[in-house]
């Protein structure tokens, strides 16, 4: 059974920083693709980053080029979202999930971030 399980949220200041952890188990995910979404209250779940589990290509969303890192620690499985420079419109929940073509196949149970002005 595939399990990703976040943690690292919390509550900062604007201007702060926080690091999101992903530690997922259950099979390998050599052919993945694994990453960030986020949801505001009221808001579509958008898009946040990702990067390919085989060559640690990375991508990521407009809004946060520049601010995020995402990365990964193959030997732990776990994926991490360094976040900077922390902005109230940055608060949400926030999903670990993977999949072999976008981030479809699975998603974690989310963790709060909240970012206060």
């Amino acid at each position: 059974q595939v399990q990703l399980v976040e943690s690292g949220g919390g509550l900062v200041q604007a201007g702060g920083s926080l690091r999101l952890s992903c530690a997922a188990s259950g099979r390998t995910f050599t052919n993945y693709r694994m990453g960030w979404l986020r949801q505001a209250p009221g808001k579509e779940r958008e898009f946040v980053a990702a990067i390919n589990w085989s060559g640690g290509r990375t991508f990521y969303a407009d809004s946060v080029k520049g601010r995020f890192t995402i990365f990964r620690d193959s030997a732990k499985i776990t994926v991490y979202l360094q976040m900077n420079s922390l902005k109230p419109e940055d608060t949400a929940v926030y999903y670990c999930a993977a999949g072999t073509g976008g981030l479809n196949d699975y998603l974690g149970q989310g963790t709060q971030v909240t970012v206060s002005s």
